[in-house]
């Protein structure tokens, strides 16, 4: 499908993408705001964990997710591509979509909140004081393991459906237990988010170059297990009657 053919088709998946983003660097930004006064840094960074989890799997499984798929993530969006399931300018559009969307998230998000996050630097993702190697391992590492359980989890006839679940747990715990490290991020748009605000680009690199190899390790681990003619699809919540422009199977699952 040539470039302006997918756009005319698809702008509301892409919109979709760029708004579901946007309303979680906006959550990210206010919990991140309002956890400040808790003083004990687990306690916050569980607190954190718990909010950004469950905005998570309200996003992937509100009407807007279950229509796009819920990527919010061009490193979702480009390893579901190499697994044959996006077609290449729905990637192209997809990736695009989720970097502007997140930006203009924390935008807003500045525009509420103001002094108050701009002294938290926007909730920028940056490497913790073991230093750029080890944010490089971490980052790779939860982006492997949560590719690996969404992509076990969607495949999987009885626990397709509990998929945001699982998401959703996996990122309140990697925010509790990895972020001192890294920052957590696993998305190279929602750091570009706050980078861009914030104007702080600190090992940007990591960012962009850890979470889509690691979703990359993940799938050939995947692939090397069940193969390809168990990846069904690419929505993480197919469980519902929204169209699906992917090059989709997921009736299969359930035959």
């Amino acid at each position: 499908m040539p470039p302006m053919e997918s756009l005319a088709e698809h702008w509301p998946e892409y919109l979709i993408e760029a708004g579901a983003l946007g309303c979680f660097m906006i959550s990210a930004c206010a919990f991140a705001v309002l956890l400040r006064p808790v003083a004990d840094p687990f306690v916050q960074r569980a607190l954190m964990g718990l909010a950004m989890g469950a905005t998570a799997v309200t996003i992937v499984r509100s009407p807007w997710g279950r229509r796009s798929g819920a990527h919010m993530n061009p490193a979702v969006t480009w390893n579901f591509f190499l697994l044959g399931k996006v077609k290449p300018w729905d990637a192209v559009f997809y990736a695009a979509s989720q970097f502007a969307g997140g930006a203009a998230g924390v935008a807003l998000a500045r525009l509420a909140f103001g002094e108050p996050l701009r002294e938290i630097r926007y909730a920028v993702t940056v490497p913790g004081p073991r230093g750029e190697l080890a944010a490089f391992a971490a980052e790779f590492a939860i982006s492997a393991l949560l590719f690996f359980t969404v992509l076990y989890a969607s495949n999987h006839r009885a626990l397709s459906r509990y998929t945001p679940l699982f998401a959703g747990s996996l990122v309140a715990l990697f925010i509790a237990f990895e972020s001192p490290i890294s920052g957590m991020s696993m998305n190279p748009a929602r750091t570009f988010a706050s980078a861009a605000v914030a104007n702080e680009w600190t090992s940007i690199w990591i960012y962009f170059a850890a979470p889509p190899l690691g979703m990359f390790f993940a799938s050939r681990l995947y692939l090397s297990g069940r193969g390809i003619r168990r990846v069904f699809c690419a929505k993480l919540d197919h469980d519902n009657r929204q169209r699906c422009i992917f090059r989709c199977r997921y009736g299969e699952l359930h035959e």
